[in-house]
């Protein structure tokens, strides 16, 4: 159990308008923040008031991109309990995600700790409207002032908060996708399956140039092939085809997202056929000519769920729907229910701060 040592912030931030929060504008009074060493392993955790962090301009992150981050949500329930959704998963996610970059590995039950604690102290910033949540970022980095290739001998583990509204600007309304056919996201023996910046640095063109087009966010095709569809540049992707639903496979090169791994579980217990393969681009355009592909969604959680309306490759519209579909409205309703305390949490999904 770590030591954690407590400084509390002495001016209070005024708290947003949690009508218009957005996303990840706003951060609370705190953080969380804990050292490792090579020679002493994780030491020093403790929550101080939020506030810059200073770094060495020889900082090894700075040159050579050596971090990891994750993202979840608290949530505050009708009878003013605080839930987190499935944070052992986040954890483990986390230190698969540092092994690969080759980072410390924050144990599962300080990870959780670590989020509790914060969370607690900060508990009236969340946001108790429809559609808001309290984000939680955890992230560690490589802060040794060294140039050079190499892993370092300091690294910072942190947890902020952030009070968030819908990530889309369109929240449940159908957004509109454009799929990439030239630029790579990952390739299986890379890191596509790590949560870390350099994959959504990668991404960035590609979302600006598909924005300039009228669109919201990219579909990667694989990175081999340029053939089978993954996943949006920040979802999980899925598509309704003759009543199935298909997604692409954990091969390395896609994100495992607990919202992902949440939404199948929850629609193979409802009786769906759910089969995770490889999916090509002109399969899913054949699909939707022939009127089998029904809806198409993402999953994660900073969206939790997100129709597809539009889907256009090669500047051409393939695919077209102006509201949610059946199947996504009851995925987002039961995930979120269930994540908010309303309906019974039949598979232990939820952590209660305390």
């Amino acid at each position: 159990m770590l030591d954690i040592k407590y400084e509390y912030a002495v001016n209070k931030k005024e708290k947003p308008d949690m009508n218009n929060l957005g996303f990840g504008k706003y951060y609370t009074d705190h953080m969380f923040m804990m050292d490792w060493y090579r020679d002493k392993g994780f030491v020093d955790a403790k929550i101080i008031p939020y506030a810059p962090i200073s770094f060495d301009p020889a900082a090894l992150v700075l040159h050579y991109a050596q971090e990891t981050f994750e993202g979840l949500k608290a949530y505050k329930t009708k009878d003013n309990r605080i839930l987190l959704f499935r944070p052992d998963m986040n954890a483990k996610r986390f230190q698969n995600s540092n092994k690969r970059l080759y980072m410390p590995e924050v144990p599962i039950e300080d990870f959780i700790q670590a989020i509790n604690d914060l969370v607690k102290l900060d508990s009236d910033w969340i946001p108790t409207l429809p559609n808001t949540s309290l984000y939680i970022r955890p992230f560690m980095f490589a802060y040794q002032p060294k140039l050079g290739v190499h892993d370092a001998d300091h690294y910072k583990f942190m947890v902020i908060l952030s009070p968030v509204g819908s990530y889309y600007k369109e929240g449940l309304k159908p957004v509109k996708i454009y799929v990439e056919d030239e630029l790579v996201r990952a390739v299986k023996g890379g890191t596509g399956f790590a949560k870390c910046g350099g994959n959504y640095a990668a991404s960035i063109l590609a979302q600006i140039e598909a924005e300039k087009k009228g669109y919201s966010q990219v579909l990667w095709l694989d990175g081999v092939h340029h053939k089978y569809v993954e996943e949006v540049g920040t979802m999980n992707a899925m598509f309704v085809i003759d009543g199935k639903i298909i997604t692409a496979p954990l091969e390395g090169s896609v994100l495992p997202g607990v919202t992902r791994d949440s939404i199948i579980t929850l629609l193979k217990r409802k009786g769906y056929t759910v089969e995770e393969r490889h999916l090509s681009i002109d399969e899913l355009i054949e699909a939707s000519k022939a009127h089998k592909l029904t809806e198409a969604f993402g999953t994660g959680t900073a969206a939790v769920i997100s129709p597809i309306g539009t889907l256009a490759y090669k500047d051409e519209v393939f695919f077209h729907s102006d509201s949610i579909g059946n199947i996504s409205q009851m995925l987002y309703d039961t995930l979120t229910q269930i994540q908010n305390g309303i309906i019974e949490d039949k598979f232990n999904w939820t952590y209660e701060v305390k």
